[in-house]
């Protein structure tokens, strides 16, 4: 029988089991899936310890590239032999994993696998980021919190190839090299960014501040913000962001707050082979860098998990059955 991670209750990194699991059978309008690899990402932690909806016991993972095995009645366009990724499936710390039609992205010849499952999830998000939440231009300064994490790094890459000044707030030596090495123009470590930020706009603020962090940038992100800016949150990775008075600095400089998801942004076929062609096509040509932390054995999922939450991946981590 073939093998999977397994969360058998919310928990820590060691409710993850590696199991013997029947292998999938597709129905009408999904690829049967030999998965080459999986993507490590923030949110499955989060579905792990119970934080977002999951019904246990259940195998953990959105996201994952492979080659189709099997083709049922409705998924005109695949056939057997087909290498895909997937940042929208159930099941992905697997060998083999069901994929809806649907929602398979063609892998170009020029992406490997790995640099394929490490690229879907965070680059449709970048993409939709700064292409639908708020369409980023040359004359934009944007704020990233934070560089120096695999979103951040995708981000930054983009965000320079549109033109805009990008200002990042990565926290450590570490993550402030590889953001400026993706190309980030600034960045700042204090907790009060804000001041810097002003310091360095003379006194404007930024256009957009791209949050994946929650909780604790969340006041000096809409601090650092110009009139009419916006605030695009899309993580909560230090907690919940508190209340928001609309009455006070939002209303006074008009600001506009949103929080996207990947669901609104992928709303059909058309759509996810847009953003994803980008992408593929950018990492393909060399145009976009995938920043690879580690590679680990599928049945390490556990350790996996246990580096991601105690920040020790600068880049993405990958499960490889």
């Amino acid at each position: 029988m073939p093998h999977a991670i397994v969360a058998t209750r919310a928990g820590g990194p060691e409710v993850l089991n590696y199991l013997a699991v029947p292998r999938p059978v597709p129905q009408r309008g999904q690829l049967l899936v030999r998965v080459a690899a999986a993507g490590i990402n923030f949110r499955d932690t989060l579905e792990r310890r119970g934080t977002r909806k999951a019904l246990f016991p259940y195998i953990p993972g959105t996201e994952a590239s492979g080659t189709v095995v099997q083709a049922a009645e409705g998924t005109e366009g695949f056939s057997e032999g087909d290498r895909i990724a997937t940042a929208e499936s159930v099941g992905c710390y697997a060998e083999y994993v069901l994929v809806d039609a649907e929602r398979a992205l063609p892998i170009p010849d020029d992406v490997d696998d790995v640099t394929a499952a490490a690229l879907t999830f965070q680059g449709l998000t970048a993409h939709y980021l700064i292409n639908s939440s708020f369409a980023v231009g040359g004359h934009h300064t944007a704020l990233v919190n934070t560089g120096g994490d695999e979103m951040g790094l995708l981000l930054i890459q983009l965000l320079k190839a549109k033109g805009a000044r990008v200002i990042t707030t990565a926290p450590t030596d570490q993550r402030e090299a590889l953001a400026l090495q993706a190309g980030a123009d600034q960045n700042f470590r204090r907790a009060d960014f804000n001041t810097d930020v002003r310091n360095l706009t003379d006194g404007r603020g930024v256009d957009v501040v791209y949050d994946c962090v929650g909780r604790d940038t969340f006041a000096e992100s809409i601090a650092s913000l110009t009139v009419r800016g916006a605030l695009v949150s899309f993580g909560q990775r230090s907690g919940p962001v508190p209340p928001v008075d609309l009455q006070g600095t939002i209303a006074a400089k008009s600001i506009t707050l949103m929080q996207p998801s990947m669901a609104s942004y992928l709303q059909n076929p058309v759509e996810r082979r847009w953003r994803s062609s980008e992408i593929f096509t950018a990492a393909g040509s060399n145009a976009l860098k995938v920043f690879v932390s580690a590679q680990y054995p599928l049945s390490d999922a556990c350790r996996a998990h246990q580096e991601l939450e105690e920040g020790r991946l600068q880049g993405k981590g990958i499960l490889i059955p």
